[in-house]
């Protein structure tokens, strides 16, 4: 069975519930534990910059995405 060309590039849902898997307890355990019961508790430089390392992770995650759907008829191993 193969797909059409319109549906090849295309990106669904369930291409991100990996990235979900990850976000999800990230957030959860990082905001919910583990600074709550930090000193760098509250609203500031560190805690705004883990939320920024997570989105630069979904960001990264969304680009190989795409590069990937872009390029998916090419299966030889190139880069």
């Amino acid at each position: 069975m193969s797909e059409s060309d319109s549906d090849r590039g295309a990106l669904k849902p369930r291409h991100f519930v990996p990235l979900a898997g990850f976000v999800m307890p990230t957030v959860l355990i990082g905001y919910g534990i583990v600074i709550p019961r930090s000193c760098i508790a509250g609203l500031n430089e560190l805690t705004l910059g883990f939320a920024t390392t997570v989105m630069g992770a979904c960001l990264t995650y969304w680009a190989g995405l795409r590069l990937v759907a872009r390029d998916g008829g090419r299966r030889d191993g190139e880069a």
